[in-house]
């Protein structure tokens, strides 16, 4: 497939997903392939998908048939959590090509290029147990803030989750190498860096895995060590912690980003349900009463903190008092915002055996009035800082005129574009 010279990405899910589609794109440009736009006609269209909800299944057969109905000649490559799942489904997909597992998306370029039209679709995966290895990637240019990746898989056995079937056991890069990624970022004019990762708490396993990751001084290396080197960093004036397990959210790490200038006062931490019940049967690590506890010390030490919940609603079981616990439960804490999902059935988890299933349209249901308390909390957060000056990054998109940034505490700014505030951080009074 050596005349092939132009390729073209789209990324399903998360923040780690984008950080490793920048790498692979950046990996195929060194070997000779021209980025193109997704929309723009292009020899290779490589589509990283997402395992989390239906939705990211439903859209990556939505995108293959959008490729076949413009560029029917084009190569079409699968890789990500879903590849790794369900490799045979996807390749059953009209128009696919290629299917790269886990252990297979960063040799992309060796299976492009042996890639010929009109063969039957080629699945490159393997069994989970068999992942190992840490591969760092960021992503640059697609927005002004870096995803820089640290920590990948996960060992925890919640009871709705595939990810560890997709991502195998967690693993992490090592301190000294997350550093140097972040001087060369720094060299290369980025500001801020969100540090991502399955479960970034648990940074500090090796690449394959195995036991933590010694450094020189004999200290284990840890989230809270490696946080503590990422803030000697010259150059970078921003980190944010993607997101964090309330359990792995120490003390210690809470407040030594109360003390950082660099370390922004922002968190995101996953609660996925204010009714202990449900945590349990969820198989989460804490109780609703440390989930408390960790936003207490937060909001003490930081008033202005910005502080974002995951919550899932419908999960098998739940009932309307159930619900209405998790509902009383954010309502009364001093959190800032909600991303909100609707529990979906996935293949091969515990909650499958999990009854009575919540109807979908009570799920709905659910799911806007979480919605709604979600855009309250926000504007009251908002609100809190009228009159305030913050600093702002703001990104490089050209939005009909518009652009927008970020406060140190999360909350986006929209003003008339203005060429000389891109990827510069402008003291903004709200």
């Amino acid at each position: 497939m050596s005349e092939s010279r132009t390729v073209a990405f789209h990324t399903l899910g998360c923040k780690l997903n984008f950080s490793e589609t920048s790498s692979l794109s950046r990996m195929l440009e060194q070997e000779g392939f021209e980025k193109k736009e997704f929309d723009e006609q292009a020899d290779v269209y490589v589509i990283n998908t997402c395992s989390v909800t239906d939705n990211a299944d439903k859209e990556c057969r939505q995108l293959v048939r959008r490729i076949q109905r413009k560029a029917p000649e084009s190569f079409v490559v699968i890789t990500g959590c879903y590849a790794q799942l369900k490799p045979q489904a996807i390749a059953s997909i009209p128009g696919v090509d290629l299917v790269l597992g886990a252990a297979e998306k960063f040799n992309i370029a060796r299976h492009i290029r042996e890639l010929a039209k009109g063969d039957p679709a080629k699945i490159c995966s393997c069994d989970i147990e068999e992942v190992s290895g840490f591969h760092s990637s960021w992503s640059v240019n697609d927005r002004t803030r870096t995803f820089l990746k640290v920590q990948d898989g996960c060992d925890y056995t919640c009871s709705f989750c595939t990810i560890p079937m997709a991502r195998g056991k967690s693993r992490s890069d090592r301190i000294a190498n997350v550093v140097r990624n972040a001087e060369e970022l720094a060299a290369g004019g980025v500001k801020e860096i969100v540090l991502t990762g399955v479960n970034l708490g648990d940074f500090g396993k090796g690449p394959d895995g195995s036991g933590a990751i010694m450094p020189l001084s004999g200290r284990e290396e840890n989230f809270f060590e490696l946080i503590k080197e990422l803030d000697k960093v010259d150059g970078i004036s921003r980190y944010r912690i993607s997101s964090i397990e309330p359990n792995l959210l120490t003390n210690e790490i809470i407040e030594f980003v109360a003390n950082s200038d660099k370390f922004m006062p922002h968190f995101h931490i996953p609660l996925q349900s204010g009714s202990n019940k449900t945590l349990g049967a969820m198989r989460r690590r804490y109780k609703r009463e440390l989930y408390a506890e960790r936003v207490g010390l937060i909001k003490k030490l930081m008033p202005h903190c910005a502080i974002g919940v995951d919550v899932i609603v419908g999960f098998p079981g739940e009932t309307e008092d159930d619900f209405r616990e998790t509902y009383d439960f954010l309502h009364a804490l001093d959190v800032s915002y909600l991303h909100v999902f609707t529990y979906s059935e996935r293949d091969n988890t515990q909650a499958l055996e999990i009854h009575p299933v919540v109807p979908m349209s009570v799920r709905n249901e659910r799911n806007k009035s979480l919605r709604n308390l979600s855009y309250m909390k926000m504007q009251y957060f908002t609100e809190q800082h009228h009159g305030q000056t913050r600093q702002v990054l703001f990104e490089h998109q050209d939005k009909n005129g518009m652009m927008e940034g970020y406060t140190d505490n999360y909350i986006r700014i929209n003003t008339p574009w203005r060429e000389e505030w891109v990827n510069n951080i402008v003291a903004w009074k709200i």
